[in-house]
């Protein structure tokens, strides 16, 4: 092996960590792959000669991602979107998106944290950087890197602001989630429009289910052990994003009119929705 290919092991040995760590903190695979390009061309550029390769290109990657955070700031960009689409099967007039982006409320509360508090909320409550290694990325003191990680910390855990524009739809989604957990036909009934539709898409095809009593006997048996239930928004429609143990298993988008479900869409892919939801959110 050349001197030019090992090097090129080395970095390769450490790509997948580089990805892992962009992906977190810019929340898109694309993203990711572009930072750990911009890093291995550094990298190239440096030449050899560096002792802890992984710390260097940890320090590396961070930097490029706390200046792409920076510029979609400036761009007043909304970057932190998931591409799930869901197609019926057979007539295409029939065929329904799920949705072209999925925003998950927790995106929401990262996407207001500033690129430095985001950075260091990463890499340590994530990937164990130390803290004095996150200062020297961020430019900032280490007590200053402390004091970004908790300020982020503590924004997360307050959760998402609340969307006053589909308040009332929210209330009915989560009536519609509590009969769930507790196997209550009778009360899904109550929050099921009687002409109610459910479309979902799975790795075994497209399932669809009209009427209120077919669809509170199809949604009862969604209960699983373990559930959890996320707030999101799929196009601008109230959703779930549901994970079990940690694993993200089925998002669904709801429409409400007057107080009762018209419609159910669903994505029930868990291979799929695994590559695409950081797991963070969980």
């Amino acid at each position: 092996m050349t001197e030019e290919e090992q090097f090129a092991a080395e970095f390769e040995a450490q790509r997948a960590y580089l990805h892992a760590i962009a992906f977190r903190v810019l929340g898109s695979h694309a993203d990711a792959d572009d930072a750990v390009q911009e890093a291995w061309l550094r990298l190239a550029r440096a030449g050899g000669g560096i002792d802890d390769l992984r710390g260097w290109l940890t320090t590396v990657t961070g930097r490029i991602c706390l200046d792409l955070l920076r510029r979609r700031k400036v761009r007043g960009e909304q970057p932190l979107e998931l591409d799930v689409g869901l197609a019926g099967e057979g007539d295409p007039e029939q065929d329904v998106l799920l949705a072209d982006s999925v925003g998950l409320a927790l995106y929401v509360v990262m996407d207001a944290l500033t690129p430095a508090e985001r950075v260091a909320f990463v890499l340590h409550d994530v990937f164990e950087v130390p803290f004095d290694g996150i200062a020297a990325i961020l430019g900032r003191s280490t007590p200053a890197a402390k004091m970004l990680a908790s300020r982020a910390r503590g924004r997360l855990r307050l959760g998402p602001p609340a969307a006053d524009a589909h308040a009332a739809a929210r209330d009915v989604i989560d009536a519609f989630l509590t009969a769930v957990g507790e196997g209550d036909v009778g009360r899904l009934l109550a929050v099921l429009a009687p002409d109610v539709e459910l479309r979902g898409q799975g790795p075994q095809g497209t399932v669809l289910v009209h009427g209120a009593q077919k669809v509170a006997a199809q949604a009862a048996s969604f209960s699983t052990p373990g559930a959890q239930a996320h707030p999101a928004l799929l196009d601008g429609v109230p959703g779930v994003l549901i994970t079990v143990n940690g694993r993200p298993v089925t998002v669904l988008a709801f429409t409400v009119v007057d107080g009762a479900v018209t419609a159910i869409r669903g994505l029930t892919d868990p291979a799929r929705l695994a590559r695409i939801v950081p797991s963070w959110v969980a």
